[in-house]
């Protein structure tokens, strides 16, 4: 069996457990799971479809393309919001996919992803860094198209995150000021899958942390994040936590590095899906940046300290994103049916939000 083949029957079997005849599925979140890893795919997996999608290159400019030929085909009106940033004195060009779903309110609710990815030099197709987070919100866009929804939802696919979020900081500053007060929240996926553990966290309650233009107006407003929370614990699904706390960073908070902060830094309540794993003293301590104890990611792993036998000949530290693991044949091997499971999780997660947000 080819390796597509293998994956895709292996979505089968994870999503559908022990269901002897796949046509009994109803579940309309089920269905979008499973469309979810499909449409990973075809995004991450160079062999069949886009592959690695380095930021600046024909592949992230394809992807875009690619993003916005799906949400038009399933009857959406996608814009293209082409942008330009300088990098190491280079001007370069970038663009983010932009797609509204009617709701019964203008007030609005953001869902963003980052779709370019980096580590193509090691062997990274970015599946979970962050082909994951595109495909489990264009599953949730086909799941719910031609429904009214309680908010209207902004779906923002955005380009050049790796290179210092460009694509978020570009979207930000171009809606105005009554724009910006329409926006009620907004939930950033970046990595939802990979790790050992799912967590939702909040901005940073310190500001000092996001460094804004304009202090005065940040938000650390947790109750986005804890209404992701409460959904999850609905049943039907792996519950999503909050990391504990380590220094710097209290339990569930988290700092700057990805496209939720420019939204906060306009006094937006946010919320950030990731899985790692907070338990592991990596390389930089309790971080998240080690994102396993599986001893595959490992030189040698000691589960006595949750660190490194030896912490200054290790090289691995269980880190998955922007090395050779983020591919899904690689994960597949490792981690047997675990992107499957956690793709259905964070995109039963966004369907519930989007039909239920509370706010």
């Amino acid at each position: 069996m080819n390796k597509t083949l293998l994956l895709l029957s292996l979505t089968l079997v994870g999503l559908l457990g022990c269901q002897e005849d796949a046509t009994q599925t109803t579940d309309p979140a089920v269905e979008a799971g499973s469309k979810a890893f499909d449409y990973l795919v075809e995004l991450s997996d160079g062999s069949v479809g886009i592959g690695a999608r380095a930021t600046g290159t024909e592949a992230e400019t394809r992807t875009a393309e690619w993003i916005q030929d799906k949400l038009t085909g399933w009857g959406y009106s996608p814009e293209l919001q082409a942008f330009s940033y300088t990098r190491r004195g280079t001007e370069m060009s970038s663009q983010n996919v932009v797609v509204t779903l009617p709701g019964q309110s203008d007030q609005v609710v953001v869902l963003g992803a980052h779709y370019d990815s980096t580590g193509v030099s090691v062997g990274s197709e970015g599946a979970t860094d962050n082909g994951a987070g595109v495909t489990s919100l264009l599953a949730v866009a086909e799941a719910v198209a031609g429904k009214t929804l309680p908010y209207t939802v902004r779906m923002v696919f955005f380009g050049a995150e790796e290179v210092g979020t460009k694509g978020s900081e570009a979207y930000v500053a171009s809606l105005s000021s009554e724009q910006l007060t329409q926006i009620l929240a907004m939930v950033n996926l970046d990595t939802p899958v990979g790790g050992d553990i799912l967590y939702v966290h909040s901005a940073h309650s310190d500001e000092g942390e996001y460094g804004c233009d304009d202090a005065s107006r940040y938000s650390f407003d947790p109750k986005v994040r804890d209404r992701l929370i409460s959904l999850s614990q609905q049943g039907d699904m792996t519950p999503f936590v909050l990391h504990p706390s380590f220094p710097g960073y209290p339990e569930g908070e988290t700092g700057s590095w990805s496209d939720h902060a420019a939204f906060a830094c306009q006094g937006i309540p946010v919320a950030y899906l990731e899985a790692t794993n907070f338990g592991i003293n990596g390389e930089d301590g309790y971080d998240g940046y080690s994102q396993t104890t599986n001893a595959a990611l490992w030189d040698c792993y000691d589960a006595d300290s949750k660190s490194a036998c030896d912490r200054d000949s290790e090289t691995q530290w269980g880190k998955i994103w922007h090395t050779q693991y983020d591919r899904l044949d690689r994960m597949e091997e490792v981690f047997p049916g675990r992107i499957q499971s956690q793709i259905a999780d964070s995109t039963r997660l966004m369907l519930r939000f989007v039909q239920d947000p509370g706010l």
